[in-house]
């Protein structure tokens, strides 16, 4: 099984590499930063559903029904609307403003301390998520196939780290564009054919399946009860603010979007993937009820991010364990190259001002790049480890949190420059956006006991509102003269 496992690797690596070649010849740093400004819509849409689902969805959401049901579809319909924002009124700015890092805005619209705020809140953010993107998946790899190798885990993460490395430093953004669409519909293909395999081992057909999922009480979505963590209004405003921050705010996501030939197409992409998005989550969903159907009827006592990797290669067949091998890999590639790419142009933008450079050379850009490019993947094999020795909940709780209070001060900044015409005192902004963090982690590890009150994805709305409000405090009119 081990060999089966370790060939079918080698052959999507390989795969891999090839697309990397063919887009990454002549490949500069525009073409790293923004892809030439050339990316078909259709395909960026497409692409971003596997850098958005990443391993942590891919192993958290089915090991979640048991727990919260099916009430993560409020969240994904929250997403839905977080959407709309992002392709109305967000990315309309940034082209307007023809960004390369989104970061900008806020040294435009405030100055300079803004910007490195924003900037920095982001570095963090995607640093801790998507290590813990890569970690869920790397993690199993060791546990199901490594271990029996002798392979120690850091070795393991060095490895993919490596891997992931070779195939975005020349390439950047127009090498991910495609090679997001190959995994995207590797992970899928897994998805559909897991659900599939589950089904056939209970000799059932799919609609028998997808009958009886929803005649169980996993299909649950409404939780009236103000005081749970999984209120109806709180999946809902929490899975709107988290979609917002987390894309429509992130380097990342909007580079991909940036690398569009206009908004219209822009635009486009985003309606189209949201749409898309919706219908996939509520797949991982119902293959996460059928597979505790199934380790109910079989006896087998495992739940949560567990749940999915242990049915797939120790109780389905060896081809179960195959798909799902290379649906999970599908998952970690999209997450990690386009977190590498988007770190490494938002501090060669927003702290080295790579892009406007006069005093250096095309080939010294390039360098500086390379630099900080492996600077990042060396951050992320020691932040991945550190992950592997305090692991204690589900993982994608785990990144919503972080999300709650590293996006906060990203979506506070951002909302009061889009939504009023004060000026800051632009020295004082890091301040605010630390008070504003600070109490929320205490607010959140306290509530419950404090006020009966478990804060769920809103903590990542109030976040960003104590930031808004503490800009207001440090704010002024505009003088008559900039008016």
């Amino acid at each position: 099984m081990e060999q089966i496992i370790f060939w079918a690797f080698i052959l999507y690596t390989l795969l891999l590499f090839l697309i990397t070649y063919l887009t990454a010849r002549k490949a500069n740093n525009q073409s790293f930063f923004s892809g030439n400004k050339r990316s078909p819509w259709f395909v960026v849409a497409y692409g971003m559903i596997g850098a958005s689902l990443s391993g942590v969805t891919f192993m958290s959401v089915p090991g979640w029904v048991n727990e919260r049901s099916f009430t993560y579809m409020l969240t994904v319909f929250g997403f839905f609307l977080g959407y709309l924002v992002i392709a109305f009124i967000l990315m309309p700015t940034y082209y307007k403003l023809n960004l390369t890092s989104i970061y900008k805005y806020l040294e435009t619209r405030f100055g300079r301390f803004s910007h490195k705020t924003g900037s920095f809140y982001f570095l963090l953010s995607r640093t801790l998520g998507a290590s813990l993107r890569m970690f869920i998946v790397i993690i199993v790899l060791q546990n199901f196939v490594f271990d029996s190798w002798g392979v120690p885990f850091e070795l393991t993460v060095v490895l993919f780290l490596s891997l992931i490395l070779l195939f975005t430093f020349r390439g950047g953004i127009k090498t991910i564009i495609w090679t997001d669409t190959l995994q995207t519909t590797f992970m899928l293909t897994a998805l559909v054919m897991c659900f599939v395999m589950v089904a056939q081992a209970m000799n059932m057909s799919v609609g028998d399946m997808f009958s009886t999922i929803y005649k169980s009480d996993y299909t649950t979505i409404f939780v009236t009860d103000s005081s749970s963590r999984l209120t109806w209004w709180k999946q809902i405003l929490g899975g709107m603010f988290i979609c917002i921050s987390m894309t429509g705010l992130d380097q990342e996501m909007m580079q991909k979007n940036l690398s569009c030939k206009n908004i219209k197409s822009a635009q486009k992409n985003m309606i189209t993937f949201s749409i898309t998005l919706f219908f996939v989550n509520f797949l991982f969903l119902m293959l996460g009820a059928a597979l505790y159907m199934y380790s109910s009827q079989m006896g087998i006592n495992v739940k949560g991010d567990s749940l999915f990797p242990t049915i797939a290669i120790n109780h389905l067949t060896p081809l179960a364990a195959v798909v799902f091998i290379i649906g999970l890999i599908s998952a970690l590639f999209p997450s990690a190259d386009g977190a590498l790419t988007s770190l490494t142009t938002a501090f060669s933008i927003d702290f080295l001002n790579l892009e406007h450079r006069k005093d250096y050379t095309e080939k010294k850009k390039t360098r500086v790049r390379h630099i900080v490019h492996a600077c990042f993947a060396l951050l992320f094999v020691g932040v991945i480890i550190f992950y592997y020795r305090h692991q204690d909940q589900h993982l994608i709780d785990t990144l919503y949190q972080i999300a709650s209070i590293t996006y906060g001060p990203l979506l506070g900044l951002f909302a009061f420059g889009l939504l009023t015409k004060r000026e800051v005192k632009d020295k004082f902004v890091p301040i605010i956006c630390l008070l504003a963090p600070v109490i929320c982690f205490t607010l959140s590890a306290n509530s419950l006991k404090w006020f009966n009150y478990s804060f769920d994805f809103e903590l990542l709305l109030l976040n960003g509102f104590l930031t808004f409000m503490g800009l207001m405090v440090i704010s002024h009119r505009k003088s008559a003269e900039k008016v």
